[in-house]
């Protein structure tokens, strides 16, 4: 018999949920997982932009949500499962950023952003945990988290962010210990710089950013698109069946210096 070691990026079959899919990073993980054969739903609050990208892909149902309110990620998981009867892949990729001086930072600053992008992926990736333990094939739960999880930056001030994003790094760690037995996978991807809306005109488009992103980087550039697709893809499918509470730093040795 012929090995095909491509076989485990597989997903025919499967269910994919993103988050913050309506662009950026969020729509090129849906773009990757629809090519590797899932059924997708996205997820975010723009809906035209989701409907957008739905109507390219092979399947897929966009489902405009605010997982920042209570109650929407259950709706959310609930919804996907209404539709596909089934939940096998969660990206929890939806985030925001608001570049503040701590000094000048409000509590309440500080308290929305952690409500984005650290409670509603927890309260998003128990929802979805429980679809996949109830139905006996468990699954695997990627969270995008930063090189801001992993260091800290001090030169462009965001410490909410930061704060968020190491609490998702850890976050994973614990869900993926307390689920493991239970057959969801938990892990992250830490992206360096990539050019998304959240980064275009502070870290790319202006070009004392870019040269000081240059300086700092071991590589001497940002991320390209693509350059998470092999990323999200091991760790959404079967191929990273034994790699669970791992973040895994994309950032071109970032976070190595």
């Amino acid at each position: 018999m012929t090995l095909d070691p491509l076989s485990p990026f597989r997903l025919d079959g499967r269910v994919a949920v993103v988050t913050g899919a309506s662009s950026g990073l969020g729509a090129r993980f849906a773009r990757v997982l629809d090519g590797a054969g899932a059924r997708l739903v996205l997820a975010a609050r723009r809906t035209e932009r989701l409907e957008a990208l739905a109507a390219e892909l092979t399947d897929a149902h966009p489902l405009r949500c605010d997982l920042s309110v209570p109650g929407e990620p259950a709706a959310l998981v609930a919804s996907a499962v209404e539709r596909y009867g089934r939940i096998d892949v969660l990206v929890n990729n939806a985030g925001m950023s608001s570049t503040t001086p701590a000094l000048d930072e409000t509590t309440e600053q500080f308290r929305t952003t952690v409500e984005v992008n650290l409670v509603a992926p927890f309260e998003t990736a128990r929802e979805a945990a429980r679809v996949m333990i109830d139905s006996g094939h468990g699954g695997s739960i990627v969270n995008i988290a930063s090189l801001w999880g992993v260091v800290g930056v001090g030169q462009i001030p965001d410490a909410a962010y930061a704060a968020s994003k190491g609490g998702l790094a850890n976050l994973t760690r614990e869900l993926a210990a307390q689920w493991a037995r239970k057959g969801v996978r938990v892990n992250a991807i830490a992206p360096g710089w990539f050019p998304t809306e959240m980064t275009e005109g502070r870290m790319f488009g202006d070009e004392r950013s870019e040269r000081w992103l240059r300086q700092r980087t071991p590589m001497g550039r940002g991320g390209a698109e693509h350059e998470l697709d092999g990323a999200l893809l091991y760790l959404a499918s079967p191929a990273s069946s034994f790699v669970t509470g791992q973040v895994l730093s994309v950032d071109g040795g970032w976070t190595a210096i």
